[in-house]
């Protein structure tokens, strides 16, 4: 049984469409999203510094966008389950069928330039935990007021918050874990992102949905939802609230799913899955070279 699913913010890197834009049917296709959404996606994904895709308003809409490519150039149908990981989520519900790929990629724009305005009123960020006791790791936030945002699976959780309580965790961290500041310019998933709810919620209501034709395994609880419209409103929901990857990994080893490919910028979820559920076989799909090996993987598990 397979599942494919999308990354979340923090997995963009520079140069990311390098090997996608070579081929004429994807140029076109991100020439015509970034006409859309009026974000120069071809430029961010190929000449566009660490610094400028770290923008929120500029990586969500270039990770959701690097998904969907992903997920057109595999062509698969075939599969049982989807889901993403925070902003990953908005390419699920694509991917699914719930909603259109240029509605997933107007949400997104919207999300990142809301979520850049909610995180310039209050500095913070967020900064992932690795290793370390899980309590022992969640009561150490909670004495520095941060929230575990992300609780991600595999022995990692990602704190969000005051960055001078981040620095506090950086400089003591839980017995048995290391703390990494991850690139991001907010504390996501969190209250800091309330200002951006309601906004995106006035936009997903102007939006149709549809029954989807993948399940999806949802951030929230790791519950598998088919009707398209609570595909929806969970995700703007999500924006202030904390993901449970870590649910929808054992969701999908109850599920029996056998084998997962994570779409690009793919490598973050693949190494949550092989810490936190290493019964399931996985692919990372990179680049545009690794689109045929990823299409026979799934004829290995679909």
């Amino acid at each position: 049984m397979l599942a494919i699913i999308a990354p979340g913010q923090g997995s963009q890197t520079p140069g990311m469409f390098n090997s996608w834009v070579t081929n004429p049917v994807f140029h076109e296709l991100l020439a015509k999203w970034s006409m859309r959404i009026d974000v120069d996606l071809i430029r961010l994904g190929t000449s566009a510094d660490a610094d400028e895709i770290k923008d929120t308003a500029n990586a969500q809409p270039l990770i959701v966008a690097a998904s969907l490519l992903g997920a057109h150039a595999l062509g698969i149908k075939n599969f049982s389950f989807t889901s993403g990981h925070s902003v990953g989520e908005l390419a699920a519900a694509a991917i699914s069928g719930a909603i259109s790929d240029e509605d997933a990629l107007r949400l997104v724009r919207a999300r990142g330039l809301e979520m850049a305005k909610a995180a310039a009123l209050s500095p913070a960020g967020m900064s992932a935990v690795l290793g370390g006791d899980r309590e022992i790791v969640l009561k150490k936030l909670n004495e520095l007021q941060l929230v575990a945002a992300n609780d991600n699976g595999g022995g990692q959780i990602v704190a969000a918050g005051n960055l001078a309580a981040l620095s506090s965790l950086s400089e003591n961290p839980p017995e048995g874990a290391r703390v990494r500041a991850l690139p991001v310019a907010g504390a996501f998933h969190t209250a800091f992102m309330a200002p951006a709810v309601e906004p995106l919620r006035a936009l997903a209501a102007t939006i149709s949905t549809s029954p989807t034709t993948i399940s999806v395994i949802s951030n929230k609880d790791g519950e598998v939802v088919t009707d398209g419209a609570q595909v929806l409103t969970r995700i703007v929901n999500q924006i202030a609230n904390p993901v449970r990857w870590d649910l929808c990994m054992e969701a999908m080893k109850k599920l029996g799913i056998t084998g997962v490919i994570e779409l690009p910028p793919a490598g973050t979820l693949v190494g949550l899955l092989k810490r936190g559920a290493p019964e399931i076989e996985t692919f990372a799909l990179k680049s545009a070279d690794d689109v045929s090996a990823a299409k026979e993987f799934a004829g290995r598990h679909a």
